[in-house]
């Protein structure tokens, strides 16, 4: 397999695995992976989806709760589906990217740094990052081969 075969396949895997932990995110909080409290299951429903989003968020006054819940399902769908199609792949990508630091970062404030590490938080933003590098040039490489190691 050359190297242009292997960053194609790559790409394709980071795209879809993105995407299925988006898309499965948002299934959880509106239950289609079980019930709150079935194994595997992290919400469960909506309304424990948003007091999750309300202790991550501690900092912003609770009416706008609801609103960032909504906020962040939509930009996971919308960034899961942009993934899928590639649709501007690496603004969708840098997105996905912000989108899941975020997370992390909220999650470090309100939880401290091991809940974003055991979950992979961070190691999933730099590959969304990852991804937005590759797909950012106008030849469409990688970059890799200009690189001395």
């Amino acid at each position: 397999m050359n190297q242009k075969t292997m960053l194609t396949s790559a790409q394709w895997f980071l795209r879809l695995t993105l995407a299925a932990g988006f898309l499965s995110a948002v299934a959880d909080r509106f239950g289609l992976w079980g019930p709150p409290g079935a194994s595997n299951v992290a919400w469960g429903d909506w309304q424990s989806f948003v007091e999750y989003v309300a202790i991550l968020n501690w900092f912003a006054p609770e009416p706008v709760i609801p609103a960032l819940a909504w906020a962040a399902t939509l930009a996971e769908l919308l960034v899961a589906l942009g993934l899928l199609i590639g649709w501007q792949l690496r603004w969708v990508a840098l997105a996905g990217g912000l989108l899941l630091l975020s997370f992390a970062v909220t999650m470090t404030m309100a939880l401290g740094i091991k809940a974003p590490l055991d979950f992979s938080v961070f190691g999933v933003a730099a590959g969304a990052f990852l991804l937005a590098v590759i797909n950012g040039g106008s030849e469409r490489t990688s970059g890799l081969e200009k690189t001395q190691v």
